[in-house]
């Protein structure tokens, strides 16, 4: 339950940053776009693997969070 919550609240953070970089526009925010359904179409496919596989719900929201985790921190600098 703790990751579920977790995870809507850190990808809330994401989607804030993400809006302010695409709002800028330019060629960081065509790339930002690109990226960010490129990384949508990777996650649901390893999801899909991973419930397969026999993965728990709460293991695969943890992988959730290390990517949410990774984009928070690279959409921060500067």
């Amino acid at each position: 339950m703790w990751n579920w919550m977790m995870l809507g609240l850190e990808s809330n953070r994401v989607i804030a940053l993400r809006m302010a970089k695409l709002m800028r526009g330019g060629k960081a925010a065509q790339r930002e776009a690109q990226l960010m359904v490129s990384e949508k179409i990777f996650a649901a496919a390893k999801a899909g693997k991973s419930l397969m596989a026999g993965a728990s719900g709460d293991k695969i929201v943890a992988q959730y969070r290390r990517k949410v985790a990774a984009n928070a921190k690279r959409l921060s600098r500067k």
